[in-house]
């Protein structure tokens, strides 16, 4: 089984990495840190777009793990960036066979930030053909769902 880590935080070891190392435990990993890949705001042609390499890598992994730390009430810039990205060049339905998991971590969180990142990932994951495999917000939880893939 191939697993997947796409970090969308700007801290590479920070608390959101932290969520996945709890949710994976030992089983192996591959960590695809968005910041050290240039995806295009939806609807920019500009050179240099890593878009397709990041929907390759998601392509090659079983499971499929999104961290977000939560940046001004939800999902960071560089997730919803990517997740934008997908309309168009990816096929509805594309992810089939593929888990999808989110990890969602802030500072004192209210529960409606909560649940409408939650929401955006549940829809994410059916649109794209995704089993979704639930989402994270404290190492508990992580580690808790990373049962499933241990």
């Amino acid at each position: 089984m191939k697993n997947l880590f796409i970090n969308g935080s700007p801290n590479q070891n920070g608390n959101t990495a932290g969520l996945a190392k709890a949710f994976f435990g030992n089983a192996p990993y591959e960590t695809l840190n968005l910041v050290d890949y240039r995806i295009n705001a939806y609807g920019q042609e500009l050179p240099g777009d890593q878009f397709a390499e990041v929907v390759a890598k998601m392509k090659e992994a079983d499971v499929v793990v999104i961290g977000s730390p939560l940046y001004w009430h939800n999902i960071c810039g560089s997730v919803r960036n990517m997740l934008d990205r997908f309309y168009g060049p990816v096929a509805s339905g594309s992810m089939k066979g593929k888990t999808l998991y989110f990890m969602f971590q802030g500072a004192a969180p209210e529960k409606w930030m909560l649940e409408a990142g939650g929401f955006t990932m549940k829809r994410f994951a059916a649109l794209y053909g995704f089993m979704w495999g639930g989402m994270a917000t404290d190492s508990g939880e992580a580690k808790t769902l990373g049962n499933n893939v241990r």
